[in-house]
């Protein structure tokens, strides 16, 4: 079961290779922008010399690879190895391919944004696949990757800002002189950070609720029998009536909310304070709405990415 897993990490990390190989032949090289990271350094050499991003990417993120095996983790190199790899050969083969049906671009400008906002939502989305499958896309996550490990207190995606903000500056000089390629390279790491993050955390988050009640038996049991999950009793007064009251502290998946709100208002004179869990730690199993535990369909390999 293991090895089918693991196999099935692979197909996807090469699968989400060639989704970013054509995102980059249709929204990003057509649109005269620089993305975020290394490939962003290539696709501006390219622009300049016309030397293929996939032979730049090979020859940039082999090395870092190695060093990043040697230095980080022996799975997250070889995982990400393979998705370099597959993008650059994805995208030398697409150089032959007429792809002029599909490609978006203005000769004018008009709703040029929409180019950088489709390919930072597409890679936004393959990051985040990646990262569950503990690779990387290369480049600049090595190098930040590498120096954290060497120097914990180093914060990881804000050495990936610093050096994505000085290629948005150095896209100025490339690009003729122009603000619009930065504002397109802003962009685009913008919304490939926000999406990546959202879909990161989307099987992670959890809400917690504070139930009042004078029911704390009856809630629990409801609670471990229909959603298994328990919850936490914590004797309570009320200060306005001076009435001994309980607390309860639940935890729940998102999917579970709306049964936890059903349940407390089958209570009288109960009612909950509710606020999101953007992550939970340690042994909280991933729910649906029925009970069922969620399981992962990738390999997390040994969790190194950061």
């Amino acid at each position: 079961m293991h090895t089918a897993k693991k196999v099935w990490t692979y197909f996807v990390i090469v699968f989400v290779a060639l989704i970013a190989a054509v995102n980059y032949e249709l929204f990003v090289f057509p649109n005269q922008f620089a993305p975020s990271g290394v490939n962003g350094v290539c696709t501006m050499i390219q622009y300049v010399s016309g030397v293929s991003v996939g032979y730049l990417s090979l020859l940039i993120n082999v090395p870092l690879a190695l060093w990043c095996f040697i230095e980080v983790s022996k799975p997250v190199a070889l995982r990400s190895m393979v998705y370099v790899i597959v993008f650059s050969l994805g995208l030398l083969i697409l150089d032959r391919i007429d792809l002029s049906p599909f490609i978006y671009m203005t000769e004018n400008g008009t709703s040029k944004i929409l180019g950088p906002l489709v390919a930072g939502i597409i890679q936004g989305y393959v990051y985040s696949i990646l990262v569950k499958a503990s690779a990387y896309t290369g480049g600049t996550d090595f190098i930040s990757a590498i120096i954290h490990t060497r120097n914990p207190n180093k914060p990881f995606f804000g050495m990936n800002f610093m050096i994505n903000s000085v290629i948005a500056i150095a896209s100025y000089f490339v690009y003729g002189y122009q603000m619009e390629p930065v504002i397109l390279c802003i962009l685009y790491s913008f919304m490939c950070s926000n999406v990546g993050e959202r879909l990161m955390k989307s099987g992670r988050e959890a809400i917690s609720f504070e139930i009042i009640t004078d029911y704390p038996e009856e809630i629990s049991k409801e609670l471990i029998e229909k959603l298994h999950h328990s919850a936490t009793l914590i004797p309570a007064k009320g200060m306005y009536s001076g009435r001994e009251t309980s607390v309860l502290l639940c935890v729940v998946n998102k999917t579970q909310a709306a049964y936890v709100n059903r349940i407390v208002h089958r209570y009288p004179h109960t009612f909950a304070i509710v606020d999101p869990v953007s992550q939970i730690l340690g042994n909280f199993k991933n729910l649906s709405s029925d009970g069922k535990e969620i399981k992962e369909v990738l390999d997390a390999g040994d969790g190194k990415t950061l």
